[in-house]
């Protein structure tokens, strides 16, 4: 019962935290938006990838649900099967990414693997599948294949990537040593 509790927290860390860098995303880099959806910085971008490494299936789970949410509500509310696709596709991308590290780059569920140079070449590869998959489902609507706007959001994507993961290597970096429990003995 307690891994089933773990699960619905990371879920639930994980829609607050997108929906809270969507928001913010919002106030820093509107003037930033291209056309709906397409940004050149995109944080939730980051929180994405962020989240399905630390998280693995439970973010993957929590951006469907937070991508769900604002494609529905917020994005295109008018365009329910632009909504419905886009989630998926939003959760998607990350979480495949996530499943390639672990594969073919060897990564533990400890991340003690990750180095800067994996990082990067998993950030270029998950806002470039993100991208794509969106123009294809974008295609596969009617909707026609649009390279500028794959441009912008494999540039917003990446960007935001990031600075979320250099962010959060500050913020790790900044918090006070942990003490190894062998130590204390």
């Amino acid at each position: 019962m307690k891994n089933i509790g773990q699960h619905c927290v990371m879920v639930i860390v994980t829609i607050v935290f997108f929906v809270v860098m969507l928001a913010l995303n919002e106030w820093l880099f509107s003037s930033l938006e291209f056309v709906r959806g397409a940004n050149w910085i995109y944080l939730p971008a980051g929180v994405r990838l962020l989240c399905t490494l630390l998280f693995a299936g439970a973010g993957g789970v929590g951006l469907l649900i937070a991508s769900w949410l604002v494609c529905f509500f917020y994005f295109f509310p008018d365009d329910i099967v632009r909504s419905f696709f886009g989630g998926i596709v939003a959760a998607l991308a990350p979480y495949a990414m996530y499943r390639i590290a672990r594969r073919w780059m060897g990564l533990g569920h400890a991340l003690n693997n990750l180095t800067a140079s994996r990082l990067l070449i998993l950030s270029v590869l998950y806002a470039l599948s993100n991208a794509v998959m969106h123009q294809i489902g974008g295609w596969l609507m009617g909707r026609g294949l649009h390279p500028d706007r794959l441009l912008v959001m494999l540039i917003g994507d990446l960007m935001g990537t990031l600075i979320m993961l250099y962010g959060a290597k500050l913020v790790l970096a900044l918090m006070p040593a942990r003490r190894n429990l062998y130590e204390l003995q």
